[in-house]
């Protein structure tokens, strides 16, 4: 049996732990750039999904009130 596979998958939380932990000192000034182009993309990315989630809800509600 593959143990990766029957290990649980990491919850987002998981990840923003892990991200809040990692030593930053290591990194050089380059690095730090592209780690903050990739988590401005991703704060991007987050936004979009979250105003798709609130116009499907409104949608949802609006149809449901008629």
């Amino acid at each position: 049996m593959d143990f990766d596979d029957a290990s649980p998958r990491a919850r987002p939380g998981d990840i923003m732990a892990q991200l809040s932990r990692e030593d930053l000192e290591r990194l050089s000034v380059s690095e730090l750039d592209a780690r903050v182009v990739l988590l401005e993309a991703e704060i991007a990315r987050t936004r979009a999904q979250r105003d798709r989630s609130a116009s499907h809800k409104t949608s949802a509600e609006a149809l449901f009130r008629k």
